[in-house]
């Protein structure tokens, strides 16, 4: 009963989420429009006759404390469930399949990986970044004596 409640709330607060990001303004640099030399991605506005810094109208928005999503979907993957950096399988252990998403770490070897991959599905866990090289699960299958 109260995993429903909480799911529900968390739908609900996902929701607002993208109807807020939805809603959210392109921030460009400013004068990236006029010199092809500059890239749009945003850099704050510094001089002191910047309309943009002093917010005229007419003129894009600076990105502002106002456009934060909600402090309890900071840091959630946008399927809404919170990641977990995963190094080893031992780490699986006690993780929720509702609210918890693995993400592999990078330095992770293939062999571990597939290790890390089978015991998540056993537990119903959402591996967020599962992909491997066929020919290196093929690899480790013929080395350790399986058939495809």
């Amino acid at each position: 009963m109260k995993m429903s409640k909480r799911l529900k709330k968390l739908k609900q607060v996902l929701r607002r989420k993208r109807q807020g990001k939805a809603r959210m303004p392109r921030f460009v640099r400013p004068e990236s429009w006029r010199y092809k030399r500059l890239d749009t991605g945003w850099r704050r506005a510094r001089g002191i006759d910047s309309k943009i810094r002093r917010k005229h109208k007419g003129f894009p928005v600076m990105p502002s404390i106002g456009y934060r999503s909600p402090s309890k979907l900071r840091n959630l993957h946008p399927s809404g469930l919170e990641e977990v950096l995963v190094y080893n399988v031992h780490q699986l252990e006690g993780l929720h399949p509702k609210f918890k998403a693995v993400r592999i770490a990078r330095r992770v070897g293939d062999r571990k990986r597939l290790d890390i991959l089978d015991r998540a599905d056993e537990l119903g866990l959402h591996v967020l970044n599962p992909r491997m090289k066929t020919r290196v699960i093929e690899d480790i299958l013929t080395k350790s004596g399986e058939e495809l």
